[in-house]
């Protein structure tokens, strides 16, 4: 018995084009959510609002790596054609985050770099029978992560899929 709207009981598709928007567009539909939603949230951190010992540049070999696989252009084109700008990157000595969402809703996509390998933190603990996967990490040696489509791939799976910011409470 098929479910929903879904071909063969699956989930329903979602309907609808995708488009790519231009720079401009995407700046002034930033603009006009956040003038909706009456918010003053900045996009980056003030620098005096860091710790001195904070770190936002990568490591020479994490930013190698990162560039090579392409994934920050392509969380920024996540960011600018499916978030409208909203989104908000963050460096580490060891990777980077796209982080969105406020309040209860902080969703994330967590890039670090382990030797040569292109690591994405999962929002899973067990693993979902993916060669890559250990640990709620998904671990793409050289080889795989050269390819772009690999990494547009885990990116969509990760952004259809994000981590939630975790309470401490």
């Amino acid at each position: 018995m098929a479910g929903g709207n879904g071909i063969g009981g699956g989930r329903p598709k979602i309907l609808g084009q995708p488009h790519e928007v231009s720079d401009e567009e995407a700046d002034g539909i930033a603009q006009m959510i956040q003038e909706a939603q009456h918010s003053a949230r900045q996009q980056t951190i003030p620098r005096e609002d860091l710790a001195e010992s904070a770190t936002t540049t990568m490591k020479a070999e994490v930013e190698r790596v990162v560039a090579e696989s392409h994934v920050r252009d392509i969380l920024r084109r996540f960011n600018r054609d499916f978030l409208y700008g909203q989104g908000r990157f963050d460096e580490y000595a060891g990777g980077l985050l796209l982080k969105w969402g406020d309040g209860y809703s902080r969703k994330h996509i967590w890039v670090t770099v382990d030797g040569e390998n292109l690591v994405f933190e999962t929002s899973h603990e067990r693993s979902c029978g993916k060669s890559v996967c250990a640990d709620g990490h998904h671990s793409y040696p050289p080889a795989m992560w050269r390819d772009p489509r690999v990494i547009n791939d885990e990116l969509a799976e990760q952004f259809r899929r994000p981590v939630h910011e975790r309470t401490d409470d």
